[in-house]
C-alpha cells in the first residue's frame, strides 16, 4: 500500500468512527431514556442491553433480542453496536451524566452493575 492510500484509508476510518459515535451518542440517549422511564417487557430488553454495552464480559448480548423489540429500538441498539466498534469512548461517556444515569437503570432493573 503506498502512503498516499494509506494515508486516504486512515482518514476514512477516521470519519467513518466520528460518524458512527456521534450516531451512537444520539441511539444511546434514546435508550437510555426509554430504560429509565419505561416500565414494560421493551425497557426491560433495553436495560438488558445497557447492561451488555457497560460490561459485556458480564452481561453477554444475545443478539436474538434484536428481533423482540420495535424497530426504531433494534435500530438504535445497532447503531450503538456500531459506534462500539468504530468509537474511542465507551458509550455511556456520551452522554450527559452517562455512568450515573446506566447504574440506576441498571439498579431499578435488577442488574448487577458490575462495570
Amino acid at each position: 500500500m503506498n502512503p498516499d492510500s494509506f494515508e486516504d484509508a486512515r482518514r476514512q476510518w477516521a470519519e467513518r468512527s466520528a460518524r458512527a459515535q456521534g450516531a451512537g451518542a444520539q441511539a444511546f440517549s434514546r435508550l437510555l431514556r426509554l430504560a429509565e422511564d419505561g416500565t414494560g417487557d421493551q425497557a426491560r430488553r433495553i436495560a438488558r442491553f445497557i447492561a451488555a454495552t457497560w460490561d459485556g464480559e458480564a452481561h453477554p448480548l444475545d443478539l436474538f433480542e434484536l428481533r423482540a423489540v420495535d424497530v426504531a429500538i433494534a435500530d438504535d441498539m445497532v447503531t450503538c453496536i456500531d459506534a462500539l466498534r468504530w468509537g474511542k469512548a465507551d458509550l455511556y461517556k456520551l452522554v450527559p451524566d452517562g455512568e450515573e444515569r446506566v447504574v440506576a437503570v441498571l439498579k431499578t432493573w435488577g442488574i448487577r452493575s458490575g462495570g
